[in-house]
């Protein structure tokens, strides 16, 4: 085992080649685990829970769980469970993360956990003035949205302050009023959609219009997230490896066609991060895609440049909504496992270890663009989708996975042919 007396750590060497077993003794020891739940890993979600969760269930739908290595945050070492479906992802994080910790690792900053209520008035005479009434009424409105939680309050959250605009529409000019709540560690759809519903009254009575909708915003631009880390031009290949990087990311800078898989490329890896922790990945993705569209053009979330050594810096910047407190996160077995895992204990916490993932995402996915190319790190993990696609069982999974890529040829058909092949040749 890695991990020194004094110090646990990341950093794990081949946890790739280990069997299922002892990785998850390297992560219990890792986060101090109880042997209930480490035995969690290998217990699926029951139904009664799931009968709770949604409506009527049928069954529940597994994805893989795995573990993203190597993370120092904020001088704190990490493992990240990651939930998804899609090759390479986890190994490509891993590896960011290594070469990032060479330089110190990810360094984060966060704002206040302050989400948006939007309340919309229509059929107001005049507008102005009723913004204006509105704005002399905050005090009240806030005192009357406080009331709606007095547990928020007691924790230190609660609404903050309002703000009013004008929107011209094809219905006739309409008053939109922002009601911002600090949530503490809760994602904060419930808290906000409260407080909105419970002023719609009073805001009818003030502005003499009619409330159509009230709820949160999923575009959470007062919660942003910074992530930097510095990635070593020598372990990238070179400063000429750094400028095509550079050249790479350039492309997503300017035009929303590449930002657009540039940017699920970072989703790839928080979106993983979040539904492992039991948060809401719709409401991050939109958050995300709207904060990257926040100045009319789509474009990168993250950005990158050389520092005075020729060393790539990488930055990611966007808004998360995410919470350890209620809905799923409290109900899910494994997303309470997987916050046991991460060691967080606030919204916050969440929010920097996710924007790292995400920074240690894209830079892996531009890099290898920009190098040996995307296909090559896909394609030994796709070519053994593709081995049991082609009906491949036990190890003869593996031995058809290296000759397709050493083939060069990771297609079902050739799979199904070059199987019938081994099988041939295999002693009876």
């Amino acid at each position: 085992m890695i991990m020194s007396a004094t110090k646990k750590t990341s950093v794990v060497s081949g946890l790739y080649k280990l069997p299922i077993n002892q990785r998850r003794e390297i992560v219990k020891e890792f986060a101090n685990l109880t042997a209930d739940e480490a035995q969690s890993f290998a217990t699926p979600l029951d139904l009664t829970t799931a009968d709770r969760m949604i409506e009527n269930v049928l069954s529940t739908f597994e994805l893989p769980l795995g573990i993203a290595v190597n993370f120092l945050i904020n001088g704190k070492d990490y493992m990240i469970p990651m939930a998804t479906e899609e090759s390479s992802v986890v190994a490509a994080a891993s590896n960011a993360a290594k070469i990032a910790r060479m330089k110190g690792g990810f360094t984060t900053s966060c704002t206040a956990p302050l989400m948006i209520g939007q309340i919309q008035l229509l059929h107001i005479s005049d507008v102005v003035s009723a913004a204006q009434e509105i704005l002399r009424h905050k005090q009240q409105l806030l005192a009357l949205a406080n009331a709606q939680d007095k547990i928020l309050i007691s924790l230190g959250g609660g609404a903050r302050d309002l703000e009013v605009r004008i929107l011209p529409s094809p219905h006739g000019d309409m008053l939109v009023t922002h009601l911002i709540v600090d949530v503490r560690d809760a994602m904060g759809a419930n808290a906000v959609n409260t407080m909105c519903e419970a002023l719609a009254p009073m805001l009818e009575e003030i502005t003499q219009g009619k409330v159509r909708l009230k709820i949160l915003s999923n575009l959470a631009d007062k919660r942003l997230v910074k992530a930097t880390a510095v990635f070593d031009k020598e372990k990238m290949g070179g400063e000429h490896v750094v400028d095509a990087f550079l050249e790479s990311y350039t492309l997503a800078s300017l035009d929303p066609y590449r930002a657009a898989t540039h940017n699920k490329g970072i989703m790839n890896g928080i979106d993983a991060v979040i539904i492992a922790t039991g948060n809401d990945f719709r409401a991050i993705e939109a958050g995300a895609h709207a904060y990257a569209a926040r100045d009319g053009t789509y474009t990168s979330l993250t950005a990158y440049h050389k520092d005075k050594d020729g060393n790539l810096v990488g930055e990611i910047e966007l808004p998360l909504a995410v919470g350890v407190v209620g809905g799923a996160a409290n109900m899910h077995p494994k997303a309470k496992l997987c916050r046991r895992i991460l060691g967080i204990t606030t919204a916050q916490e969440l929010a920097e270890v996710v924007a790292s993932l995400g920074l240690a995402q894209n830079f892996a996915a531009v890099f290898a663009l920009s190098t040996v190319g995307i296909q090559k790190g896909h394609m030994s993990l796709h070519a053994k989708n593709i081995a049991v696609m082609a009906g491949a069982q036990g190890d003869d999974i593996d031995t058809l996975a290296d000759h397709l890529v050493r083939d060069g040829r990771v297609k079902l058909d050739y799979a199904k042919e070059l199987y019938e092949r081994l099988k041939k040749k295999k002693p009876t």
